[in-house]
């Protein structure tokens, strides 16, 4: 059995003297392991970091193997993650969270290639902040908990939406809304309508934004995990982020 692939780097671990184990986020063939020869050498060190871009030829006996994997480089921009904090941070939550929520050998072509943006923005885009907001929104709904922000649940409104329902996961209008607006989970333009790109989101906002999603992750996708809680992670990146100036 051999493929041939392109990959985000999402965890790399040392093998036996001199091989590493690594995972990566594959375009066609979804979250997969295998085992790199000689990647623990001081020139494949370099290259085994998470958030590389790869190319990657796996082969194995049989398809239920784990396989090994030989690795190319791409161009990418981990230098300017590793420049700054809040990125690096974010960087090692979007790897986390791909490792621990999505299942294994499954194709998510389109998340792969929203990663692969927000991957590209971190430490250069100004509104990268925002883009991994709206990228933990990406991942709910490809694990089958998408939000739905067309219109209100209440009354069909598809103006003034600015309230999510813990419960159903739907938007809600202002004026359906009001009555239950302290059980409510807030909604910011930015994730119904979008943003200038460029643009960074407020402060308020992007909180808002990050506590909705939280709130999805830890009550729909964490009862499914191996400890049943997401990865530490997603939360020092959340802290890192509202501390961007």
């Amino acid at each position: 059995m051999e493929w041939r692939d392109e990959g985000i780097l999402i965890s790399a671990r040392r093998h036996g003297e001199g091989s590493s184990i690594i995972e990566v986020l594959t375009r066609e063939h979804g979250r997969h392991a295998g085992v790199v020869r000689g990647g623990g050498s001081r020139k494949m060190t370099p290259v085994l970091q998470p958030g590389a871009k790869l190319i990657l030829d796996w082969s194995a006996r049989l398809e239920e193997h784990i396989g090994s994997f030989r690795v190319d480089p791409l161009p990418g921009r981990t230098a300017y993650i590793l420049a700054d904090r809040g990125a690096l941070a974010a960087l090692g939550a979007i790897t986390a969270l791909l490792s621990a929520c999505l299942p294994e050998r499954e194709a998510h072509p389109a998340l792969y290639l929203r990663s692969l943006d927000l991957l590209d923005a971190l430490g250069v885009a100004a509104d990268w902040p925002q883009r991994y907001a709206v990228w933990e929104l990406a991942l709910l709904s490809e694990l089958g908990f998408g939000l739905d922000l067309s219109c209100c649940a209440a009354s069909g409104a598809t103006e003034d939406l600015v309230w999510v329902s813990p419960k159903s996961g739907r938007a809600v209008s202002r004026t359906a809304g009001a009555p239950w607006a302290e059980r409510l989970l807030a909604l910011p333009a930015f994730l119904r309508d979008g943003w200038a790109v460029g643009e960074r989101a407020r402060r308020a906002d992007l909180e808002a934004a990050l506590e909705l999603t939280g709130w999805f992750l830890e009550a729909r996708i964490a009862p499914t995990l191996h400890r049943e809680k997401l990865p530490d992670a997603r939360a020092r990146a959340v802290e890192a982020i509202l501390r961007i100036p």
